[in-house]
């Protein structure tokens, strides 16, 4: 339960996430705010296995911290032709300092050193070089009655030869959409909240909490 125009806190320094979350908590009243809001909230460390443990560790953690009901995310990208990799590694996949632009150019020298080879793939007019999901585990965990909502979303499309798109961030470059025919990086920020696995688990999770005055 959350009361209108109170504060949700996302567990999170990226602007991108947050513009997001943004636009789908302010529909229905809340405020968000991230990590870049609060001084002294230190960086989480994330020893799950999977997505929905480090949400939950996120989440729980920063709450009791801020004394907010924090919304923690954890996704990422699985590359069928490098089994499953990234996934839980997704936002460090090119070791310390890692960057978007660092991580993307790693995970097609991976697809490179498997022999990835471009086809049409199922991408249509698109270059791909491996089918692929983008997943993401949210936790909402609000420490004033230990409350806690987990969801989970997917979408499924392709590993692109190259990037294309100049919007969204992390992997969105490199991942093409069969549905738009575009890369995830092409669509508006409403078209991907429509079909993303952020959007589809934020979706869900709005659905299952309860907004008062």
């Amino acid at each position: 339960m959350i009361r209108r125009g109170a504060t949700l806190l996302i567990a999170t320094r990226n602007g991108g996430k947050t513009k997001e979350f943004r636009e789908a908590f302010g529909a229905i009243g809340i405020d968000v705010k991230d990590l870049r809001d609060f001084e002294g909230i230190p960086e989480i460390e994330e020893t799950g296995e999977t997505f929905a443990d480090n949400a939950f560790i996120k989440a729980k953690a920063v709450a009791e911290i801020a004394s907010l009901p924090v919304l923690a995310d954890d996704s990422g990208l699985c590359v069928d032709a490098l089994g499953g990799a990234p996934g839980v590694y997704s936002a460090r996949y090119s070791g310390e300092g890692a960057t978007d632009a660092k991580n993307n150019a790693k995970l097609l020298a991976e697809l490179a050193s498997v022999g990835a080879k471009a086809d049409a793939g199922g991408a249509g007019e698109a270059e791909a070089l491996s089918a692929a999901r983008f997943v993401c585990a949210l936790a909402l965990y609000d420490p004033a009655d230990e409350s806690i909502v987990q969801v989970e979303g997917t979408v499924e499309g392709y590993i692109l030869r190259e990037p294309r798109g100049a919007d969204g961030f992390g992997y969105d470059p490199l991942f093409w959409v069969p549905s738009h025919g575009r890369s995830m990086a092409e669509l508006t920020v409403a078209e991907k909240n429509a079909i993303s696995h952020r959007g589809k688990a934020l979706a869900e999770l709005i659905g299952k909490i309860e907004v008062t005055e």
